[in-house]
């Protein structure tokens, strides 16, 4: 009886023996980390070593985008790539499944922090088409136990039986297209849903258990006044979303809008209305308690898009399906705009993307661009630290203008634009690059 005693005895020593010693191995650790960080403070280099760190996490977070190249009918606006007949869906989604699988590597094991469906129209899937695609990601990638997983989609194709699916297999966030609470408006833009569809999917979807609704809205229509605008505005903030986007309708080429304009049959709206529209938009978004956080975003406290805030903040991020862009860091590249051109060049594994290797100048002005977008802005250190001193003293230089008209607001060593600011986003972006 007394030799296992003996023995629990001797094991319960050599624990205890053990446990201490690693609770000093932790406290060393603790003493030797405050050190160093006190010599980094010492030294001035503690925004280096935020930056350090804030582009390594950077690292370790990406996402994944999925385009999914199918619409029911072509918007009179849209100039994204799709095809209005789906008798290739199988092939092509076989064909995604395979590029997600041939490219695992290209994210380097980061976690992913979002999937997006855009297009197109991912609604039109199928409940298991998409389910299929979402295993594929699961079982190749390290993906966050809290990822943001969104599906784009139209009003008329959220019955209740597809909501309750798409809750079924994972999607937590849906943005919907609605674009206009009018019927005038949507008939122009030729959308496939009616203005009652846009208020009753809406209401459905909170219905079902999602509470991260995003919608988009167009604005600067011909003949769209304030009036009209601020009714559609109202009519959103009543249904209690969690974020929107909001658009000035441009005119792309290519188009039935562009076609339209070109050919005298409708007016474009003049600069003048849609900078009301632009104002009018902050201002009741900011009544309403929506923050501001991009130029044509806006979100409630903690429902900001992870996916799109990744595309802002340079975060690494892996495009599938046809015309889908991916940026690692130090190149962009961007799959073919072919739906038959894709599935046949995935089968036979020939080069169905074209690659641009960003060099440094590259890669500071994309960085002023997306940067100078956000409520976080552009860090003068980390401008240094990334693109060199030159680009730093450039940068420093020219910003001076843009903060003596107003339009740039300098605290410390970050800018952001002034309200007034947003308005010259691009211009004030573009005489900042180094061309």
């Amino acid at each position: 009886p007394g030799f296992p005693a003996t023995i629990f005895s001797a094991l319960f020593c050599a624990f205890t023996l053990l446990n201490n010693a690693i609770s000093i191995i932790h406290i060393l650790v603790f003493f030797i980390s405050l050190f160093l960080f006190r010599l980094i403070i010492n030294s001035g280099k503690i925004n280096n070593f935020f930056i350090l760190a804030y582009n390594y996490l950077k690292i370790i977070l990406a996402s994944i985008y999925i385009h999914i190249p199918y619409c029911k009918q072509a918007c009179t606006y849209c100039n994204f790539h799709f095809r209005i007949s789906q008798n290739d869906k199988e092939e092509m989604l076989k064909s995604i499944k395979k590029e997600i699988e041939m490219r695992q590597s290209y994210l380097n094991d980061a976690t992913i922090s979002s999937i997006y469906f855009g297009g197109g129209t991912p609604s039109i899937l199928k409940k298991q088409e998409i389910k299929s695609i979402i295993s594929t990601i699961y079982r190749l990638f390290n993906i966050d136990e809290n990822a943001e997983i969104t599906l784009e989609c139209n009003p008329d194709d959220l019955s209740k039986k597809q909501l309750i699916a798409l809750k079924e297999i994972g999607i937590n966030r849906l943005s919907i297209g609605i674009q206009s609470f009018d019927d005038a408006d949507l008939k122009f833009m030729n959308r496939s849903h009616n203005a009652k569809q846009a208020t009753q999917c809406v209401t459905l979807a909170k219905e079902q258990g999602f509470n991260n609704i995003t919608i988009d809205l167009i604005y600067g229509l011909p003949n769209q006044s304030n009036k009209r605008w601020k009714e559609n505005l109202i009519k959103m903030f009543n249904l209690g979303i969690q974020h929107f986007s909001a658009y000035a309708l441009t005119i792309e080429p290519k188009t039935v809008l562009k076609h339209l304009i070109d050919t005298k049959k409708i007016t474009p709206a003049e600069d003048e209305t849609t900078v009301e529209h632009f104002n009018t938009l902050v201002q009741m978004a900011d009544e309403n308690d929506f923050i501001h956080y991009e130029i044509s975003n806006f979100g409630k406290k903690e429902f900001f898009s992870n996916h799109n805030s990744a595309y802002w903040k340079n975060q690494h991020y892996l495009g599938i399906g046809p015309s889908a862009h991916s940026f690692n860091g130090t190149s962009r590249q961007w799959n073919i705009s072919s739906n038959k051109q894709y599935i046949e060049k995935i089968k036979t594994t020939d080069s169905y993307f074209e690659i641009e290797q960003l060099n440094n100048q590259q890669q500071y002005n994309e960085y002023i661009f997306t940067g100078l977008r956000t409520i976080w802005g552009v860090e003068l250190d980390e401008i240094g630290t990334k693109f060199g001193e030159d680009s730093q003293q450039y940068f420093e230089q020219q910003i001076q203008n843009w903060i003596n008209q107003h339009k740039v607001k300098r605290q410390n060593n970050n800018f952001t634009l002034t309200k007034k600011g947003k308005l010259y986003a691009d211009a004030i972006a573009s005489d900042l690059f180094i061309v």
